[in-house]
């Protein structure tokens, strides 16, 4: 079980072709932010297949795996999309866009031939991609009197969070990203900081 500041994601494109009955699918897996990114991709593909006969896809974002989608693409409703997003659910993705291209060879599927096609394209696609788990991070933009450096600072050096950006004008400003679950003791231990401000939560009140 992985805990929940924690989620498997791919780390490149990986493709695959997979033939049943003289229909060719073309499966390709990327790795995805942003439903702007999902559409780029979806644009480029089927500009890229546009001869072909159906260009299907599923997608899952978020570390949370709430924001999903499945679409058949002119394919008997449930055949392509579903089976698709169920090899994405079964090896437990997100932030992944899957496309399967169909070439239709000339002889039909039926219904449960087009979802094991479609299901096995997808999965070889997935098999080829290099997965890694990758953490949940916040950020937390901290301000601070400059005599108050060392005592920051002490705290960055055994906390380890990322140091995103510093300045050091009036004030100085820090702006770090830490794993999700670390970032409690984190802020409990920046807070006990003497002059100690959160300029994002100030202007988010």
């Amino acid at each position: 079980m992985m805990l929940e500041d924690t989620y498997k994601t791919i780390v490149g494109k990986s493709e695959s072709i997979y033939t049943e009955k003289r229909s060719k699918f073309i499966a390709v897996a990327l790795p995805v932010r942003s439903l702007d990114e999902v559409k780029s991709y979806l644009e480029e593909y089927q500009k890229k297949y546009y001869d072909a006969r159906h260009v299907c896809y599923a997608y899952m974002l978020g570390a949370e795996r709430k924001d999903f989608r499945a679409n058949d693409n002119g394919e008997p409703s449930g055949t392509a999309g579903k089976p698709i997003l169920g090899q994405i659910n079964s090896k437990e993705l997100t932030d992944v866009l899957v496309i399967v291209v169909r070439y239709f060879g000339g002889i039909k599927l039926g219904t449960s031939g087009l979802i094991v096609a479609y299901r096995t394209a997808a999965a070889q696609a997935l098999d080829e991609a290099e997965i890694i788990e990758k953490t949940v991070d916040e950020d937390v933009t901290v301000a601070f009197e400059y005599p108050f450096m060392n005592d920051v600072m002490r705290i960055v050096k055994e906390e380890s969070p990322e140091i995103l950006e510093q300045s050091y004008d009036m004030d100085c400003i820090m702006r770090l990203r830490i794993r999700k679950s670390l970032m409690t003791k984190l802020h409990a231990r920046l807070e006990k900081v003497e002059t100690l401000r959160f300029p994002d939560e100030e202007e988010s009140l």
